[in-house]
């Protein structure tokens, strides 16, 4: 563990370098950043669909974000995908694609930019998060933007900026919550069925984004599902439950064996994949060496773990949001989201693999 403790240490440390010159003048890294996924990368696509599930709308989500807005963000402020981004040379996260209009999509129609069409509650099955925008929907929405793009600039040119764009996957932390919610109990040929479905719909998906472009994946695998205040609530110990951590690991090894399988069968394609299982973990076992202190409970929310409630307008929060790992029972804080842009751009295989987001992005355009 010191010499996972030690490396994040010197990210917080970095981070603060950083962040310091946020407000100094950017240079995008990359033409564009096309982003998809779920709660972890929506900035906003749910606001535009109807019902009030998946949103976070309402404060006190945003409550660190730019004049204490709320979003849509899954967040106390930015998410991983705004920090990312920002190491990208971008200002931050692209916009939702549901907030498009003529006046804003003016330099997203050239290929600049990017769009986000994450959606909260979505997962890489079809049948997860149903109400959301499924990520087949996702897909489809990108490709109607590539159509309008091409009617823009000539093939090759668009060819050009969407190899040099960072296609971002945030997804399957939803699949794997759902199998836990609809199977009292889960045997080993019952899970490894659900582990083979799943990646074989990712490849689908990942295929879809190929042919049409897409070059270089950056990937955020699922995270220890079990150690979320949302399922720690659920524990008779309070600890996390290994059983959904399992299935977790199971999950992510298999993503990581079909990118290396992808990169190997489609000519250019490459990928780096962050370790959300890894890094939490981390932070969960040794959270005092990057400045964190509480691992198990939500900062807003309420009942045990704060996670039996959401977080609502009426909801408690607490006041020292910088020391906490998770913001509501599910999401990180924007303290964790830094750690996590910062790592997955920056850090060692351990955390980003084979290679990390920088070395994805590096050699320009």
């Amino acid at each position: 563990m010191r010499l996972v403790t030690s490396s994040l240490l010197f990210a917080v440390v970095s981070i603060l370098l950083v962040i310091s010159v946020a407000g100094e003048p950017r240079v995008p890294k990359v033409p564009a950043i096309y982003v998809f996924g779920d709660s972890t990368a929506d900035v906003g696509n749910n606001n535009y669909l109807p019902g009030k599930n998946a949103k976070a709308n309402f404060p006190h989500y945003g409550i660190d974000f730019p004049e204490s807005r709320p979003t849509g963000r899954f967040s106390n402020g930015y998410n991983g995908i705004d920090f990312l981004a920002i190491h990208m040379g971008f200002r931050r996260s692209p916009p939702p694609y549901l907030s498009l209009t003529n006046k804003t999509s003016h330099q997203i129609l050239k290929g600049l930019r990017g769009v986000s069409f994450a959606s909260g509650g979505s997962g890489i099955l079809d049948s997860t998060g149903p109400t959301t925008i499924i990520m087949s929907k996702q897909i489809e929405y990108f490709a109607t933007l590539r159509s309008e793009i091409l009617t823009r600039l000539d093939a090759a040119k668009a060819s050009f900026l969407f190899s040099k764009s960072i296609f971002f996957i945030s997804s399957g932390g939803n699949d794997v919550f759902a199998l836990f919610s609809q199977n009292q109990t889960l045997n080993t040929t019952g899970i490894q069925l659900f582990v083979n479905t799943l990646v074989s719909k990712y490849e689908n998906h990942v295929k879809n984004l190929y042919n049409m472009g897409a070059r270089k994946f950056a990937i955020t695998n699922v995270a220890p599902i079990g150690c979320l205040p949302v399922s720690r609530r659920s524990s008779p110990t309070g600890e996390c439950i290994d059983a959904m951590n399992a299935v977790s690991k199971g999950v992510n090894d298999a993503i990581a064996a079909l990118f290396s399988k992808l990169s190997s069968e489609l000519q250019g394609l490459k990928y780096s994949i962050g370790s959300s299982y890894d890094l939490i973990l981390s932070l969960v076992a040794s959270p005092n060496t990057v400045g964190l202190e509480e691992v198990k409970n939500a900062c807003c929310g309420g009942g045990k773990f704060n996670a039996e409630t959401g977080c609502t307008p009426n909801s408690t929060y607490c006041s020292n949001r910088n020391r906490f790992v998770f913001w509501d029972a599910v999401h990180p804080t924007q303290a964790t989201s830094k750690l996590v842009g910062f790592v997955f751009y920056n850090g060692s295989p351990q955390f980003a693999a084979p290679i990390n987001y920088k070395q994805l992005v590096e050699g320009g355009y």
